[in-house]
C-alpha cells in the first residue's frame, strides 16, 4: 500500500471583493483565513477591494507575479448584479481555466440552495503557476467551497490526486 504524502503548507492570499464590507465585518474573508490556517496553510496576504475590475486585476496580478504565493482565494463579485465584475476582471489573467471547479461547486450548491446555484459564476484556474479560486461572497458559499472541494485539493495527502502535489510542476 502506498504511503500518503506529507502535508505541504501553501502560502495563500485572501481577497474580498465588496462595495459594502470592511475588514471589521468581512465574515467570508474571516472564514477563509481561519479555515486555511486551521488546515495548516499560511496566510500570505489579505485584502478587501471594491468591485472595480482594474483594482482587482492590479492586486491579483501582483500576487500572481510573486513566486512565494501558491494560491489566491477571492470571495465576492461573482453574481449577476451590475457591480459584480470578478470574472470579467480576473478571467483574462488566467493561463488555464479549471472548469471542473465551477461545475462541482454549482452541483454541490444545488444540493444546498437549489436552483439559486445557477446564479453563481464561481470559477478557478491557474496563472503563472498560482492557483486562483473565485467564490461567491456569502460565508456559507465559502464554507461549501472550502469544506467540500478546496481543503482536500490543497492537501497533498488527498488521494487519488490533488492540486497541491502539482505545484512543483505547474511551470514546466
Amino acid at each position: 500500500m502506498a504511503q500518503a504524502a506529507d502535508f505541504h503548507s501553501l502560502a495563500l492570499c485572501v481577497l474580498t471583493v465588496s462595495d459594502s464590507r470592511t475588514l471589521a465585518n468581512d465574515s467570508s474573508g474571516d472564514y477563509l483565513v481561519e479555515a486555511l490556517t486551521q488546515a495548516g496553510h499560511r496566510l500570505a496576504e489579505r485584502a478587501l477591494l471594491p468591485d472595480d475590475r482594474y483594482r482587482l486585476r492590479a492586486l491579483v496580478s501582483r500576487w500572481i507575479a510573486d513566486d512565494t504565493v501558491d494560491g489566491i482565494l477571492v470571495t465576492g463579485g461573482t453574481g449577476f448584479t451590475g457591480r459584480d465584475s470578478t470574472p470579467e476582471a480576473l478571467l483574462p489573467l488566467l493561463d488555464k481555466e479549471m472548469p471542473g471547479f465551477g461545475e462541482i461547486f454549482r452541483a454541490i450548491s444545488f444540493e444546498e440552495i437549489g436552483t439559486s446555484s445557477l446564479q453563481s459564476r464561481a470559477f478557478a484556474g491557474l496563472a503563472n503557476g498560482t492557483f486562483l479560486f473565485a467564490l461567491p461572497g456569502s460565508t456559507s458559499a465559502c464554507r461549501t467551497a472550502w469544506e467540500k472541494i478546496l481543503r482536500a485539493q490543497l492537501d497533498a495527502r488527498t488521494r487519488p490526486c490533488n492540486l497541491a502535489t502539482l505545484r512543483p510542476r505547474l511551470k514546466e
